[in-house]
This record gives C-alpha cells, sequence and structure tokens, in this order.
C-alpha cells in the first residue's frame, strides 16, 4: 500500500492517521508539490486532478481523502465501527464527511492555507466560517464525546487535522472546550500520528 502526500496537507494527514489507526502497513510517498509533480503525467495517471492524496492497494488506485476513508473502513475495519452499517448511523458519518469537505475546507483549511502557503484567498471570510463551525460543533458536542455517535467513526478522522490546526489560520480554539476536549480525545486513540505544527498564525501561542 501506497500513500502519496505532502506531510503539511491535512487532507493526506486525515488518511495517514487512519492508516496508523488501523494498523495498516503502507509506504508514504512525498509528492514533490513545489515543482509541479502532481501535474506531471506520472501523477495525473493516478489522479486526473492532479491533487493529493492518492492511495495505491494493490491494483486499486482512489483519490480524495474522504473517499480513501470510505474505502478503507470499508475493506479493513472488521469491527464496522469506523463507518457503521446502520442506514440511520451511516447517514450521520456522511453528514460529517460533507462538512469536511465543505465548512472545514472552506473555513479553517482555507486560513490556514493563506498563511501557511501564501494562497490568494479571502482570510477574513475562512475565519468567520470557521468560528460558525466551530460553534455549531461546540454545542453539538455538548451532547456526546464524539462526532457521529458514541465512539470514534471516520467522521471524527475527516474532521481532525484542519480543526486541530486552525490556529495556524488565526481561528483561536480557547473559546470552544467541548471542542479541544474532542480533539484530546482523537490524540489519545492508541496509533494517533500528528501533523507537523508551522508556528503562524496563533500557533504559538495554542499548539
Amino acid at each position: 500500500m501506497k500513500l502519496y502526500g505532502i506531510p503539511l496537507s491535512g487532507h493526506t494527514h486525515r488518511v495517514e492517521l487512519f492508516l496508523q489507526l488501523l494498523q495498516l502497513p503502507h509506504e508514504y510517498v512525498q509528492v514533490d508539490l513545489a515543482n509541479g509533480e502532481h501535474k506531471q503525467a506520472a501523477f495525473l495517471a493516478k489522479n486526473a486532478f492532479g491533487e493529493i492524496p492518492v492511495l495505491e492497494d494493490g491494483d486499486v488506485t482512489l483519490a480524495d481523502s474522504n473517499a480513501i476513508l470510505v474505502y478503507l473502513a470499508t475493506r479493513y475495519d472488521v469491527s464496522g465501527l469506523w463507518l457503521p452499517r446502520d442506514a440511520v448511523a451511516a447517514a450521520q458519518v456522511q453528514r460529517w464527511l460533507s462538512i469536511a469537505a465543505g465548512k472545514i475546507a472552506g473555513g479553517p483549511a482555507t486560513a490556514r492555507l493563506v498563511n501557511v502557503f501564501g494562497a490568494q484567498r479571502n482570510l477574513a471570510a475562512a475565519q468567520t466560517m470557521g468560528a460558525q463551525l466551530f460553534t455549531v460543533m461546540e454545542q453539538e458536542l455538548q451532547q456526546r464525546s464524539w462526532l457521529a455517535g458514541e465512539h470514534p467513526t471516520i467522521a471524527d478522522i475527516a474532521c481532525y487535522s484542519y480543526i486541530a490546526h486552525a490556529p495556524e489560520g488565526g481561528i483561536s480554539l480557547k473559546p470552544y472546550p467541548k471542542l479541544c476536549a474532542w480533539l484530546a480525545a482523537i490524540r489519545a486513540l492508541p496509533g494517533f500520528v500528528p501533523m507537523p505544527v508551522t508556528p503562524v498564525g496563533l500557533a504559538t501561542e495554542e499548539m
């Protein structure tokens, strides 16, 4: 199994984290984004969009971090806990996968993209979206410890990386104690691996 990505990518990290939690042996292949390796023919043959991460597992090649999480949970999690088979529980997980691809990507991930990589995005709008999202999550986590039920699922894995690193985008986590407790619970899972911290934004104060 091979995972193609970079250490500072939250999308890559969520896959790396889940591979480690499932104790699945794999090779980490770092893609040279700075020199455009992801836009060259060899990589485009793996993902025509030229984006990371990509997972190769035998004759299976998959792109999109959330799709990869679904694949790994379905194929390798015999417990069925990471992606429940029950219709309602599965829908709850899917809700958070959609939030990861929407509000998290547009909020804390985009704010971090501006501060860490110098991307030309609306930083203030991304920070506002992140704060609004965290307010809702704080309320929901008053009722339970995990996002989609009483135990961790791929919903938590999909949402963790960019929320944990929101201070790099200038979005404080201090106003959200339940959210911080949820982050700590993920870090306490056996096999957890962190994503490198970049000292920008509020990171030097909060991380």
